[in-house]
């Protein structure tokens, strides 16, 4: 079956001074989508508070983690979630354990590992646990649960370029498999990297700002040297070709206006489309 596209803009997981953009670059991104296969989140527009937990704007994240686990709950196949922030990604990863039983590697491309926890973030944004909620370590109502959770030694990451303390111990303590910008230029390097975890399926995540800010100008978080348009497409096409897709997540979309989104939407659609290009979803 085709892809649900379910489009949660989020935009409280961000600290960027563009945080509020992330909302917009999700609308932007749905508009070009087909309506009979989209459900869109009604994310609230508070901001939300933090209710001591050390993640700010917590109230708000943890109601639209459920809006979005209603939503895909409703999905019959697998789902593509277009964020917002990369908060998005966990309701996702969630859905797609759920439907695989748990047999699922994840690839989380991205500039920055998001594995910090409330206590190590510098900065209290969500979108920088993202990861490590999804390995089944945060606040209540937004950490994956033991039977969801992804095991750390199922996690790829690729294109990370910027990485806190906290970050790299739990890396190295995992034994994390790390790609680089230029691995993720050989779709044959991605490919042996998930094959290595041992899963089945595979749910892909995409930071925007995995790229190189020359390919993408919405960037809320740009970081320089990364991997170019075509490389990253012509790495998912290879995932998609070898594995069955459990589910994916795009995220970190923060245009500066309409007009600058309409410049960067053929990018970002080139990636769906590599996203969709496989024989099967799991």
């Amino acid at each position: 079956m085709p892809a649900t596209f379910v489009v949660v803009p989020l935009w409280q997981g961000s600290v960027s001074a563009r945080a509020m953009s992330h909302a917009d670059g999700a609308s932007a991104i749905q508009g070009d989508l087909p309506a009979s296969t989209t459900i869109v989140v009604d994310v609230p527009t508070e901001a939300g508070e933090s209710l001591g937990t050390g993640v700010a704007r917590y109230s708000t994240i943890r109601r639209v983690r459920e809006l979005a686990g209603a939503a895909l709950d409703r999905v019959p196949d697998w789902a593509i979630t277009i964020g917002g922030d990369c908060g998005a990604a966990v309701a996702a990863a969630a859905h797609a354990q759920q439907r695989s039983g748990g047999d699922v590697a994840v690839l989380w491309l991205d500039a920055h590992p998001d594995l910090n926890t409330a206590e190590s973030s510098p900065s209290g944004g969500f979108g920088g646990m993202a990861l490590r909620a999804i390995v089944g370590d945060g606040p209540e109502g937004l950490a994956l649960d033991d039977a969801t959770r992804v095991s750390p030694g199922r996690v790829v990451l690729g294109g990370v370029r910027a990485v806190d303390d906290e970050e790299r111990r739990f890396i190295d303590e995992h034994g994390i498999v790390e790609l680089t910008v230029d691995d993720l230029a050989d779709p044959a390097a991605v490919v042996s990297a998930i094959e290595a975890t041992g899963a089945e399926r595979v749910f892909v995540h995409i930071d925007l700002d995995v790229l190189d800010p020359s390919a993408l100008a919405g960037l809320s978080y740009p970081l320089p040297f990364g991997v170019g348009a075509p490389e990253l497409a012509a790495a998912l096409r290879a995932v998609a070709a070898r594995f069955p897709l459990a589910g994916a997540s795009i995220a970190g979309f923060a245009p500066s206006s309409p007009e600058a989104a309409s410049d960067d939407l053929p990018t970002i659609l080139r990636l769906v489309a590599a996203l969709t290009s496989g024989a099967a979803a799991a």
